[in-house]
C-alpha cells in the first residue's frame, strides 16, 4: 500500500463518485472546482441506470468532463441498486491504496456507512448534496458542501470583454469558471490570489483550456480579461485580484 505521508509535496489523487440518481448535473462544475483544491481528480465515475430518460442531463456531461458512466440496472422495479455498486467500487479503490481522498456527490443517507469506513482509514471524504441531505451523512463526511450554496456563490455575473483579433471571445462560461476559481482561492490582505492556485482550481473543470481562447498561458488570458487585475508577489509569482 502506498505511504500517503509521501504525498506532502505532490498532487493528491482524488476519486469523485457520483450518485446520478440523487444528484443534479447542474452542480457538477462547482463540485469539480472545490475538489480541485485537493489535487487531481483522476477518477471520475457516475453511477445509474443510463436507460432512464431522467439521467439524460448526466449523459451529456460524461464526455465533456471525462466521467466514466457506470451502468447499474434496476434489479427490482422502483428500487435502485446504484448505492451498492458505488460502495463496492469505493471499497475496491480504498483497498488498492492509490486514492488519497474521496468526493461523494449524493443526497442519499445510504452512503453514511461508506463515509465512516473511509475515514477510519484516515482518508478525507467530501460530501456534496442538497440541504435535504440527512444530517447523519453530512456529519460523517470530513466536510459537507451544500451544492446550492456553491452555485449561489458563483451566480454573480461578469461582463465579458470583446475579443482581440485571432482570439475567441471570452464567454460567460469561462468567466464563471475564473470567478469561481478566484472565490475559492486563498487571498492576501489586499485581496489578491495566487495565479497558480486559481489555475489548479480552474483545471478541475476539464472543459477549461487556455488554448481554446487563443492563449498559450493562463497569465496572458487573465491579463486580457478586464475583470481581473494582476501584480507580482514578493516571491516573484503572479497574483490576481478580481476588480468587478
Amino acid at each position: 500500500m502506498t505511504d500517503r505521508s509521501d504525498y506532502a509535496e505532490v498532487e493528491l489523487n482524488i476519486a469523485l463518485l457520483i450518485d446520478a440518481d440523487n444528484a443534479s448535473p447542474e452542480h457538477l462544475d462547482e463540485v469539480l472546482l472545490v475538489l480541485g483544491e485537493l489535487g487531481t481528480i483522476n477518477i471520475r465515475r457516475a453511477y445509474g441506470n443510463w436507460a432512464k430518460t431522467s439521467l439524460k442531463g448526466w449523459g451529456n456531461l460524461t464526455g465533456l468532463h471525462s466521467i466514466i458512466p457506470m451502468q447499474q440496472f434496476d434489479v427490482v422495479k422502483g428500487k435502485s441498486s446504484t448505492d451498492m455498486r458505488m460502495t463496492i467500487d469505493a471499497m475496491d479503490l480504498l483497498y488498492r491504496g492509490h486514492v488519497d481522498g474521496f468526493g461523494i456527490m449524493s443526497s442519499d443517507s445510504d452512503f453514511l456507512p461508506l463515509a465512516q469506513r473511509i475515514r477510519e482509514d484516515g482518508l478525507p471524504v467530501y460530501g456534496f448534496g442538497t440541504t435535504k441531505t440527512p444530517m447523519s451523512f453530512q456529519q460523517a463526511c470530513t466536510r459537507f458542501f451544500d451544492v446550492s450554496a456553491l452555485v449561489n456563490a458563483n451566480d454573480e455575473q461578469l461582463e465579458a470583454p470583446p475579443a482581440a483579433e485571432g482570439q475567441r471571445r471570452v464567454d460567460d462560461e469561462l468567466l464563471q469558471v475564473l470567478g469561481a476559481a478566484f472565490k475559492t482561492s486563498k487571498r492576501d490582505e489586499e485581496g489578491y490570489a495566487s495565479l497558480s492556485e486559481m489555475g489548479q482550481r480552474a483545471k478541475a473543470v476539464s472543459s477549461f483550456a487556455v488554448r481554446n481562447y487563443g492563449f498559450t498561458r493562463l497569465s496572458d488570458l487573465i491579463k486580457a480579461v478586464p475583470n481581473f487585475g494582476t501584480k507580482v508577489g514578493a516571491d516573484g509569482r503572479m497574483m490576481v485580484k478580481r476588480l468587478r
